[in-house]
Parts: C-alpha cells; sequence; structure tokens
C-alpha cells in the first residue's frame, strides 16, 4: 500500500488502497523484488505457471491438488496474519472489529495488483454456513487454458486459510467452477468440511456449479 498523502480541509490524510506499479513493486535488483510492504516477490510467465503445474501433476497425480491446496492454505496463513498486523498499525483497530466488506477488500486489493486476479464475494448464504467467491482472471487458469478440470487448488487453499482465521474456526474451501473448464469465470465455496467434502464428490461426478450450490 501506497502511504501517499493529501491536503484536505487544511489537514494531511492518508489515502489508503493507491497503487501505481512503480510504486507497488519494489525491484532491490540482484533478483530482490519486494512489494510496497517488504514482501518478497517473482514475476513469473504463464510458460512458467504451466510448467509447474504439469510438473507437480505428472510426478504425483492425484495427489498434485492436495500440494497445491496445502500450499495455498499456508501462504494464505501466514498472509492474512501480516495483514491483520498491518490493518491494525494502519486503522487503528483489530481485523475482527473492522467494518467486514472494508476489510477483505483491503485484504484483497494488494493480491489484485499482483496479477492475482479479481474477486467477488457472497456472504448472503453465511447463516447456512457457506460463502461464495467468485474470482476473474486467475492467474492460475488464464494460465493452463481449457484443460476441462478445475485448475486453483492455491487459491482454494488460500480462501480456506483466511476465513478460518476471520471466522476463529476452522474452515475448507473448493472451487466448483474454473476458467480453465471453459466458464467466464472461477467460482469457490467455503464452508465446514463436511459440506465441502460433499461438494468434492459432486465436482468429481461432473455436476455443474449451480447443481452444486442447490444440493448445498
Amino acid at each position: 500500500m501506497d502511504l501517499l498523502t493529501a491536503k484536505l480541509d487544511n489537514e494531511t490524510h492518508t489515502l489508503h488502497n493507491v497503487y501505481r506499479r512503480d510504486r507497488f513493486f519494489d525491484n532491490r535488483g540482484h533478483g530482490d523484488l519486494r512489494n510496497v510492504f517488504g514482501q518478497r516477490m517473482t514475476l513469473v510467465s504463464e510458460d512458467f505457471i504451466v510448467g509447474y503445474q504439469v510438473a507437480l501433476e505428472e510426478e504425483l497425480g492425484e495427489a498434485a491438488n492436495d500440494i497445491m491446496y496445502r500450499c495455498g492454505l499456508e501462504w494464505g496463513r501466514k498472509d492474512i496474519a501480516a495483514f491483520a498486523e498491518r490493518y491494525q498499525k494502519e486503522f487503528g483497530e483489530k481485523v475482527h472489529e473492522a467494518n467486514f466488506g472494508i476489510m477483505l477488500e483491503t485484504w484483497w486489493w494488494p493480491l489484485q495488483a499482483a496479477g492475482w486476479g479479481s474477486w467477488r464475494y457472497d456472504l448472503s448464504h453465511r447463516k447456512e454456513g457457506l460463502l461464495y467467491i467468485d474470482l476473474f482472471d486467475s492467474a492460475v487458469a488464464k494460465s493452463v487454458g481449457n484443460i476441462g478440470k478445475v485448475a486453483c487448488h492455491y487459491y482454494a487453499g488460500l480462501f480456506a486459510a483466511v476465513f478460518s482465521y476471520l471466522a476463529k474456526h476452522e474452515l475448507s474451501a473448493i472451487e466448483i467452477q474454473c476458467y480453465s473448464m471453459g466458464e467466464e469465470f472461477c467460482k469457490f465455496i467455503v464452508g465446514s468440511s463436511k459440506r465441502i467434502n460433499a461438494a468434492q464428490f459432486w465436482v468429481e461426478e461432473g455436476a455443474r456449479s449451480d447443481e452444486i450450490i442447490s444440493r448445498l
């Protein structure tokens, strides 16, 4: 986040969530690329992403999906912990006390700036214990193209970790619709492990996302 300031009513105010590429990325040379928070970054090509996916699948078979999900979990746990600390310093309140929508968008925006895509979340089913997320321009799915199956296991793990932290109890996540299946965007469900396991079964049976949602 670039802490730009503006003069408003003779007072100096911090502008939040303001990014430009030259301000978001800090190239320190010798392969050391950081974002504005000092976190290590890597710029990779689509060929790299495809090659990484293919190599995992060739070496691990179906277990590759679980490995990618677990990597996403670890990524999410570290990312939300760092964000929570940063958010409290910047806004003067804990993430669990913040306006939920503003806090979520503040968390996601650096990821969008880094190239992970944009999102839309649906909290209207919280009382049912479910959260739906639409992901647009997935870095993974856009790279691998139409392969006829879901590909964004990293994101599923990321969402599971982040919303587990925010809900203060363990949640799981699954992708039920993907750009790599010829869809316009990717869709995820976050919920209890029991319900996500049910969704996993229906995904493997070839059910469409609207069918899975109706069954849940």
